[in-house]
Formats: C-alpha cells, sequence, structure tokens
C-alpha cells in the first residue's frame, strides 16, 4: 500500500490511511516516514473514513468486518481495492510494462526501473519491495518512484487474482510454480495475462512459461534462457562470487554479445536480469547500455540482503516464503563454504496448508546435513483463517527426511537456539515474508553475536 500511496499523492491526491500493524505497534519506521511525508494516518476503528466523499482502498487482506469498511458501508463512501486502483492508473499510462510470476518479480522490476531511469527514460515504478538504488536520506522506503516519462512499471500480483484487472503493453512472465494458488488456476491467470499484452516476455527454462509461447503470435514474444540457444537472449555460463554474478549475453537475432557483472547473487538473478534485459528491449533501450545500466543494480531489501558480520558468523535477511524462492536461496549460499542455520516463517495459515508437501520437499532436498532449520508458527495478525496446519507439520516431516528442523511456538524461542548453535563460518538466514518485523529480527540477533563472547560456540543469553 505504500507505494500505491506516495503515488496517488505525487499526482494531487489527498491520502489518509489506517493499519493494523500501526495500532499494534509495529513498523514504527514506515509509518513515521508516511506522516513526513504528509499522510494523514488513523487509528484502524473507522474514525478515519467520515465523509461519503472518500474512497476507502483496502488490501487483500482487510475484510468485510474491519471498521473503517463498516464506516464507509455506512455513510455510502465508495469502496475499491489496491489492485483495481492500481489497474487504474497501470491501464491508462501510455506504456504499461507488468511484471509477473511466482518469484522473481520485485527483482526484476527494480531491475527494468533502474535501466529505464538510467536511460531518461523517466519511469514510473511500482514495486513490493525497496529499490536499493532509489534509497536515500530523504526517502529511506523506495518502494515506489513518480516518473514524468511514458512508462508505468509495476509488479503485479496473482494471489488475489486480481492480475485480470491489468491490460500490458508487456508483460512480463518470470515463472509459474505453486504459490498461493494451485497449478490449474495460475495457468489461467497467466495465460490471459500474457493475452491480453502486445509484447510478452517469458522464460525459456521454465516449463510453465515456455509452454506458454506456443500460442502467441509469430514475433510477439521475447524469449530468454539460460540454456536454450533457441532463446532470444541467452546467457552463457556464470562466474560466481558471494557478492554478486557474471555472465555474458547473447542476442541470437543479431549476434551481439554483451557483458553482465551482477552486484547481486545466485542463479535466480541471472533469470530476473535476462527478463528486465528483454523488457528493456521492449521500451526501446538497446541492449548494450541496458547491460550497462544492469551493473549498477544494487539490489532489493530483504532479497539475500547481508545485515553483517559478527564473531564470523554472518546474518542474512531473506524474503524467501514459497518453495521455489527458498530452493533458490539454498542453492545460491551453498555454492560457498559454511553451514546454514535457518529461520523459516511461514507467510500464512493459508500457504502452509497449501504448500505443505513442496515446501517439505525443497528442504529436504536444499539442506545439507551440517544446516540447521527452525521455523516458529505462521505469521498471524488476525483475521479469519484455518489455523489446522502449522510449522510443527513440516518439521516432522523433514526430521523423517533426516534433517535437522525444529518448531517452536515463537520467534524468541528461534532466535536463542540459533545464538546457541552459531560457530565461527556459520551463516544465519532469517526467512519469511509479510512481515517487517523479520529484519528487525535479524538486526537483534547481530547485535546479540557480536557482544556474546568468542568462545568457539556463542552462548545464548
Amino acid at each position: 500500500m505504500t507505494p500505491l500511496a506516495l503515488i496517488i499523492q505525487a499526482r494531487g491526491g489527498l491520502v489518509e490511511g489506517s493499519d493494523r500493524a500501526l495500532d499494534q505497534g509495529r513498523n514504527a519506521k514506515r509509518f513515521d516516514f508516511l506522516r513526513a511525508r504528509g499522510v494523514l494516518l488513523h487509528p484502524q476503528d473507522g474514525s478515519g473514513v467520515t465523509r461519503a466523499s472518500q474512497i476507502l482502498v483496502t488490501s487483500a487482506a482487510v475484510e468485510e468486518t474491519v471498521p473503517d469498511v463498516q464506516a464507509a458501508r455506512r455513510i455510502g463512501a465508495a469502496v475499491t481495492t489496491r489492485a483495481r486502483l492500481l489497474a487504474e492508473l497501470f491501464n491508462s499510462a501510455a506504456l504499461g510494462v507488468g511484471v509477473a510470476g511466482t518469484s522473481g518479480k520485485s527483482t526484476t522490476a527494480g531491475m527494468l526501473g533502474w535501466i529505464l531511469h538510467r536511460a531518461g527514460k523517466s519511469p514510473t515504478i511500482m514495486n513490493g519491495a525497496d529499490m536499493k538504488n532509489f534509497i536515500d536520506m530523504g526517502s529511506p522506503f523506495a518502494s515506489a518512484r513518480i516518473g514524468e516519462g511514458e512508462v508505468f512499471v509495476s509488479e503485479l500480483d496473482e494471489s488475489d487474482g486480481s492480475i485480470t484487472h491489468f491490460e500490458p503493453r508487456v508483460a512480463v512472465l518470470n515463472n509459474i510454480s505453486l504459490d498461493h494458488k494451485s497449478l490449474d488456476e495460475l495457468r489461467t491467470l497467466f495465460g490471459g495475462f500474457i493475452a491480453r499484452a502486445q509484447t510478452v516476455v517469458l522464460n525459456l527454462d521454465n516449463a510453465e512459461t515456455a509452454a506458454l509461447a506456443a500460442g502467441l503470435q509469430p514475433g510477439q514474444a521475447i524469449t530468454y534462457s539460460l540454456n536454450s540457444a533457441q532463446a532470444h537472449l541467452l546467457a552463457s555460463a556464470p562466474v560466481r562470487s558471494p557478492a554478486g554474478i557474471g555472465f555474458q549475453v547473447k542476442a541470437r537475432e543479431t549476434g551481439e554479445v554483451v557483458e553482465v557483472d551482477l552486484k547481486v547473487p545466485g542463479l535466480h538473478n541471472v533469470a530476473n536480469a535476462l527478463a528486465a534485459l528483454s523488457a528493456a528491449k521492449a521500451c526501446g533501450v538497446a541492449l548494450a547500455a541496458a547491460a550497462a545500466h544492469l551493473g549498477e543494480f544494487s539490489g532489493i531489501r530483504r532479497r539475500l540482503e547481508v545485515v553483517g558480520t559478527a564473531k564470523g558468523i554472518t546474518v542474512v535477511d531473506d524474503f524467501a516464503h514459497n518453495p521455489d524462492k527458498i530452493s533458490a536461496t539454498l542453492e545460491t549460499l551453498h555454492a560457498f563454504p559454511g553451514r546454514l542455520l535457518l529461520m523459516f516463517q511461514p507467510h500464512g495459515y493459508g500457504p502452509i496448508r497449501l504448500m505443505r508437501d513442496a515446501l517439505v520437499g525443497c528442504f529436504a532436498d536444499g539442506l545439507r546435513d551440517e544446516d540447521v532449520l527452525v521455523m516458529p508458527e505462521p505469521v498471524y495478525f488476525g483475521g479469519t483463517v484455518d489455523r489446522s496446519v502449522g510449522s510443527d507439520d513440516i518439521v516432522c516431516e523433514l526430521r523423517r527426511c533426516g534433517r535437522k528442523a525444529f518448531a517452536f511456538p515463537d520467534r524468541g524461542a528461534c532466535g536463542d537456539m540459533l545464538v546457541s548453535l552459531a560457530r565461527r563460518g556459520d551463516r544465519i538466514v532469517i526467512m519469511g515474508a509479510r512481515d517487517d518485523s523479520l529484519s528487525q529480527f535479524a538486526h537483534e540477533l547481530l547485535r546479540r553475536l557480536a557482544v556474546t563472547k568468542d568462545e568457539g560456540s556463542i552462548a545464548t543469553r
């Protein structure tokens, strides 16, 4: 909601808002930032909805029982959703570029946004995460950039089906895999999404997205791959480093070859970069220029973000929350030495119930014998939800697979175990979504590690 609020405000709208996180005393820095930008904040008790002329915009997490919604219904104020309002803005743009897929949306949108910005296109960017390149002292939260050009780049969400509202000129589809919905539902949603676009960017390395290419008109698709010579853009074998990854990109039609030196690590980021380069081509940016600008991209918050190192132990903050993202994180980190001590907080009871078997599979395959996984209960901030499947269900299955996994009722106990186990050379990874306080938790773990005595193993407080 933050980037949408900032875009509306920049276009002359008066923005007010409420959030149960505000009422619960969470995410204070974000709310202070919004207040400083002139956004008037209210308790989520209906007191901010007082005029029929107001438009109440709700996220997918806001139910009809929330007092603000009830107040709007009572006084006759219009009620719409975040997705519908965003779609109105997006669809009115001269060149709307929608970035979709199960994984990699925020990073791809950030990469593309930076390329277009540096190429002088002055894009408006709507992202689901903070883009480090656009963060400065005046904007500590940079999930939006308000531009003056004709391009509107937006990360689009399939989890609530709202992707159907968007009419992209350029549709980027990174991948399709299990997350919030069944694969059949995702095929229908994403198939409709690309059918509405003039140009479609597709990943040939994902079987689901590659299959969609057959239904497109000749010349409609720009494809990319790390493996297939049929792709329009093909990456060479990459050279890894802990802080980045380098590779060459060859354009099939022209034979042009460019070097890309990313400051973010992992094979998944090679794929994200190829998607961004393909979309940049569709927006009129030459491959060589786009590759040079991409080398300046510094990443997205909470995407394999190194919080710091204390006593030889590195703490990493990561957004991974579905099987594909978790597998990518584990593969990237295991390319270099060091045991992994992981805390994974599921991003809801609904997702963990849907992805139970797939989560077990990705951890069973991705963890090594020496790695340790701890899990608190899924994030829950209220509302009606089936809580019949929890973290203990995942942990029990992983133990049957021979993995070292432990479930705890809360994060505090998880942190105690991670700190007690940590030794020089380990990487502690905090994984999960939908909860800004995970980053605070990661910083607190680093602080605890720094103040303990360096006596081989780090003692618990």
